[in-house]
């Protein structure tokens, strides 16, 4: 397990940065324009990925800041959100890379941010949700780069796995 999830979260800051890199050029009115995605802008939909990552950190670690909602704009600028979520995917490698193995089947306990319940669940099943979680919104990031007349990128996880960093997971 501890390989898989190393390979995902290894995917996950390399697809962020494929997603970063296509979104550099976007000025701030494009980064703002709501086209319809379910977090509306590119601001709103990238803030989201970075607000949940940050929520399920907390949840797993018990560090970091965590905001109380789900659409939390924790940064306006693409600069400054991108700098976040790099220092973030950092602290996903690094806390996955330091799990022992036996760690992926224990059990953890949160409380849901929408309708404030005690869950209790393994991590195995909740760091999967994790990253198809990413998957899900950087689909949607993508479309918002297509709307905006910015060129398709490849985010599949083959692309990942052929790319130099990512064949150490082929």
């Amino acid at each position: 397990m501890k390989q898989h999830f190393r390979m995902m979260a290894a995917y996950n800051q390399w697809a962020n940065e494929q997603v970063y890199g296509a979104a550099a050029d976007l000025g701030d009115e494009d980064f703002g324009r709501d086209v319809g995605a379910f977090f509306k802008s590119m601001r709103g939909t990238l803030n989201h990925l970075l607000a949940a990552d940050r929520i399920w950190l907390k949840r797993f670690t018990g560090l970091g800041d965590a905001p109380s909602a789900l659409d939390a704009i924790l940064h306006e600028n693409l600069a400054r959100l991108k700098t976040a979520r790099e220092a973030e995917d950092r602290r996903i490698v690094e806390w996955i890379d330091g799990l022992e193995e036996k760690a992926f089947a224990g059990r953890f306990t949160y409380m849901t941010v929408t309708d404030m319940r005690t869950i209790s669940q393994r991590l195995a099943p909740a760091l999967t949700h994790l990253f198809n979680h990413q998957t899900h919104h950087r689909g949607q990031a993508h479309m918002i780069l297509t709307v905006l007349g910015r060129p398709s990128i490849n985010l599949d996880l083959i692309y990942f796995q052929r790319s130099e960093v990512g064949r150490n997971y082929a």
